[in-house]
């Protein structure tokens, strides 16, 4: 790997980081556990162990990943239709 491939691959593995240190601000986490980082990573780590680890009477691992899915998804849109109505409001 040549010095430009090295930098490139490094570019996107920062914009890759970043982007997810932006999903951990929009779910609150920084605010409700007041910027806690032990806390996140615990949190995180608890969340790792469900998918890792399936439990008698406990919702699957695809069952899980699902729902979050979908949770995720309303968000991001919830946020879109929130930032589209603004940016009309503003014209």
């Amino acid at each position: 790997m040549d010095t430009r491939d090295w930098a490139k691959a490094r570019r996107d593995r920062t914009r890759h980081l970043i982007e997810l240190g932006g999903l951990v601000q929009k779910a609150g986490l920084v605010e409700l556990t007041g910027d806690d980082r032990g806390a996140m990573l615990g949190a995180f780590l608890d969340l790792a162990g469900m998918l890792k680890t399936e439990q008698p009477n406990t919702p699957s691992r695809a069952e899980v990943l699902a729902h979050w899915r979908r949770q995720g998804r309303a968000a991001f849109e919830a946020d879109e239709a929130t930032t589209t109505t603004n940016d009309a409001e503003e014209r």
